[in-house]
């Protein structure tokens, strides 16, 4: 079968944010009872150091690499919007 995205296996770009939302964050949130997959991970919230905006179409590799190249020095947690 073919992949929607032509990058989907490229191992610098993969799938797109609505691919991994559609196909793991979502899945996985309803099995925890719904809610956000950060309050999935940390019930009791984290302060934000950082905040990321970004296009869904892009490929979700290549977003984590562009954030870590970008990351803050001495900054722990991330709000991605």
């Amino acid at each position: 079968a073919s992949c929607p995205n032509k990058y989907h296996n490229d191992p610098e770009v993969g799938p797109t944010v609505y691919q991994v939302n559609k196909f793991f964050i979502k899945p996985e949130t309803e099995k925890a009872g719904g809610m956000s997959w950060a309050l999935m991970q940390h019930p009791e919230g984290l302060a934000c150091d950082v905040f990321a905006t970004h296009c869904w179409a892009e490929g979700i590799f290549e977003f984590i690499a562009r954030v870590r190249h970008a990351w803050p020095r001495g900054a722990r947690h991330l709000w991605c919007c």
